[in-house]
């Protein structure tokens, strides 16, 4: 496979792994010493500190889709732009975030994980965290 095939298909199983909630497959995605770092609050966490995270987020919005992927990829690593779509468990209300995600990418793992999201769609996602 590729360079750049691999890092395709690293995106895809990577963002499939949130889709279906399979969150021990995503932190599998991760380096053990990955960070991931969030542009709304400018922390960094840990593929640890990452599953909670996500976990939250898939226990609160279901029917989560990534529509309108786009991946590029580079040397070390890919980008990825899509807008993550879902129904807000506790009100049923459809919302939607789009975003840029910058992943850096070594021996077939993300060691660095840079989201950049609207902090609006954020704020719609988290209403009722």
């Amino acid at each position: 496979m590729s360079d750049d095939a691999a890092m395709r298909a690293l995106a895809k199983r990577f963002f499939d792994c949130v889709e279906q909630g399979d969150i021990d497959g995503l932190v599998a995605c991760y380096a053990p010493d990955a960070k991931i770092w969030h542009n709304t609050d400018r922390q960094e966490q840990g593929p640890e500190d990452n599953r909670k995270t996500l976990a939250g987020m898939v226990t609160r919005i279901v029917d989560r889709v990534y529509a309108d992927r786009r991946v590029e990829v580079f040397a070390g690593g890919f980008v990825q732009q899509h807008v993550l779509q879902g129904t807000r468990k506790h009100d049923n209300v459809r919302v939607e975030l789009p975003a840029c995600i910058v992943c850096a990418v070594q021996d077939g793992r993300i060691t660095r994980l840079d989201e950049y999201f609207d902090s609006a769609g954020v704020a719609e996602f988290r209403k009722f965290a």
